[in-house]
This record gives structure tokens, sequence and C-alpha cells, in this order.
């Protein structure tokens, strides 16, 4: 992974996002350079100078864009939006959960990105997911041209820890499976994007509950073949995921991008500073995500985020994909989600490689490599 802040791995992964996700490396230089010195000082102290230095640099780009358009250009304006949408971001899952600012740039962010889908003539679209009393929100994004009789094949594509279904529509792998004929619907599960931010909706270790929500929206669309549903998910996508495979029999595939067997017992070793941890202010993002008041309390309900037991019960095609540089998820965590998934008809694992690429956790140093295997596996079944 390209390491800009040499000391600080938090601060790296988040110029990283960046850059994979449609940012250009001259601006990020623009932005990150100012912080070189700050970064030295951990992953916590600074974060504000972080968010603002990123933010600024975002409202600068949404300035142009407006320029654009008030001169006529929407297609120059739409890849400024897009850029902006992805800045606000970074600059937004640096922060402490109660850092009043960030709102108002996750704000920001959704609202670029809404416009960048316009302006770039994206084929995407904002949809609601009903689950149970509520919904949550989700971007839906299809190949060119008219879908085939019985409609088209689909991915459900979750979110990790601290993602949203704005990274997840940018990171590549919708727009790889939209070349090979396949729909993708990144959903803001409960727990992340706008599903913690703005509707309260922690997460749940059970992922087959929200996941089977999007299952049954799928089956509503007429685009949709309701036989051809597969399910994927990113970096804690990777415990997601195979445990909505494994309980809710309507998908016929399941492929992940970065294992993660046992998070709970990862979390054991996090409070002995093993490891690399995703975000800054960690053990309070925490608790804010699974709605956990205390420490001590989410520690005693972290063990139920394990996949023991859970993979055995996988009766359809699996894919397990991993990094051998991940420095936040151990290989320990990764070979058992293969090897115990025995009723599996059709189990694969593959290890990305730093001579290849797509070696870092999900993908960091290069997310086209994993994107492009994935998407070429979830094709050829699917």
């Amino acid at each position: 992974m390209f390491r800009y802040f040499p000391t600080n791995y938090v601060w790296s992964l988040s110029a990283s996002i960046a850059m994979n996700c449609g940012g250009q490396i001259g601006e990020v230089d623009r932005i990150s350079a100012p912080l070189a010195g700050i970064a030295e000082g951990g992953d916590d102290a600074g974060t504000e100078k972080f968010f603002w230095s990123w933010v600024e640099f975002a409202d600068t780009l949404v300035s142009r864009a407006e320029q654009e358009l008030a001169d006529g250009h929407p297609l120059s304006a739409g890849p400024l939006f897009h850029r902006a949408s992805v800045y606000y971001f970074v600059a937004e899952r640096m922060q402490s959960h109660d850092f009043e600012p960030r709102k108002e740039a996750y704000r920001k962010s959704v609202e670029a990105m809404k416009r960048a889908i316009v302006h770039n003539r994206y084929r995407a679209e904002y949809v609601e997911v009903p689950y149970g009393e509520v919904s949550f929100p989700a971007i839906f994004t299809w190949p060119e041209g008219e879908p085939p009789e019985g409609g088209r094949p689909v991915m459900v594509f979750c979110n990790g820890l601290d993602s949203t279904k704005e990274l997840l529509y940018t990171c590549g792998l919708p727009a790889e499976l939209a070349r090979r004929g396949i729909a993708t619907l990144c959903v803001d599960q409960p727990g992340t994007g706008a599903s913690l931010r703005e509707r309260g909706l922690r997460a749940v270790h059970d992922s087959e509950r929200w996941a089977g929500a999007a299952v049954d929206y799928l089956e509503s669309r007429p685009d949709v073949n309701p036989l051809r549903v597969g399910m994927s998910g990113i970096s804690l996508g990777g415990y997601y995921a195979p445990r909505a495979a494994a309980f809710d029999k309507r998908f016929k595939l399941c492929a992940v991008w970065g294992a993660n067997y046992n998070w709970g017992e990862l979390q054991k070793r996090r409070l002995q500073r093993e490891g690399e941890n995703p975000v800054p202010h960690y053990w309070g993002h925490v608790q804010w995500v699974f709605g956990r008041n205390s420490l001590e309390e989410f520690m005693a309900f972290a063990p139920r985020m394990t996949l023991e037991g859970v993979v055995e019960q996988i009766t359809v095609p699996f894919l397990v994909t991993h990094g051998e540089d991940d420095r936040q998820i151990p290989m320990e965590f990764a070979i058992p989600q293969y090897e115990n998934a025995i009723n599996s008809p059709d189990r694969h694992w593959k290890l990305f490689t730093k001579a290849e690429g797509g070696s870092s956790h999900a993908g960091a140093d290069n997310e086209t490599v994993p994107a492009n295997y994935i998407a070429d596996w979830v094709a050829d079944r699917l």
C-alpha cells in the first residue's frame, strides 16, 4: 500500500482509499503535504486538521463544478463532483463520531455523488430497501443495454466497518460486474453510511436480516432475475456476506473481498495493540456502530461476530480472497473461512500477492486486481 504517511498506517489507508475510488494523486498530495508532520503524532491526534484539509479542498472542487455547470459543461462538472464526494468522505471517516462538523461533510459527500451520477451519466440510482418498519438506502447500478428476458443477474454488495455505499460504488467492483452484464446493489446496511449516521440503525451480528431485506427488494424489480442473486462484502463485509449466504438460501453464490473469519476474537488482540486499526478513535467507533454504551459492553457482544459453525452451512459457490500483506486481518483469520466451508459445492481460495497487487487490506494498494478477479469469478457462475 502507498504509505504517504510513512509512520501512520491509518492516515495512509485513507489516502489510498481516495486514490482507489477516483481521487487524483496530485490532488491527494496537495491535501496531504501540509499534514505530513502532524501524522507523526499517531492515529488520533491531528485528525481535525486532517478533516479540514480534505474538506476545504473538496469545497474548491464543488465550486469549480458549479462554474462548469454555469458555463454549460456538465461532463466536466461530473468528475469534479465525483472526486469531491470521495474527499469529503475520507475527511469524515477519520473523525470521532461526536465531532459535529462530520455531519455536514457526510451530507456534502452524498450530495456530490448524486450530482456526479447525474452529470457523468452513470447507470446508477439511489433506492430505498424496506427493512421492517423502516428502510435503508442503497445505490443500484446496472450494465449497458436492455435487461435480458427474465432480468439481469445481480450482486448485493455490503460495506465493512467504516465504508459507505458511495465508496462501494466507486471502488471498482460494480463497474467490473457491469462490464460482465451483472447489476449491483451497494447497500448502506445497518451500522454503516446513512443507516448509522442519519437513521440510527446500528449493526447486528445476524446479517441475514438486512441481506434478506435486500433480496426482498430485488425480487420486486422487474429488471432483476430473482433466481440469479449473489452476495459479496468487503473488509468486515467478509464476515457479513458469508453469514448472509449461509442462512438465506436465495443467494446463489458468495464472494468475499477480504476474509474475516472471527472478528470477535480479533477485538481481543486489538485491545493488546496487535495489528492495525482501520480508523482513528477506534474503540469509540465500534461502540457507535454496534450501539454499545461502553467498551465492556462491546467486548461482551463481540464474540457473536464469528463464522465458526457458520461457513459450514454455505451450500453455494463460495470465493474467499485475502491479501498476503493484510495488516488488519491476520492470515489465521482467513484460511479457516475457506477450509471450513466443506458443504460449498464450489469453493475457491485466492491469495493476492505483493507481486500481482491487491495484497493490502481490501486491496488498498491496488483495488483493480481483486475487483477484476472477483468479477470474473462471479460472472463465470452467476
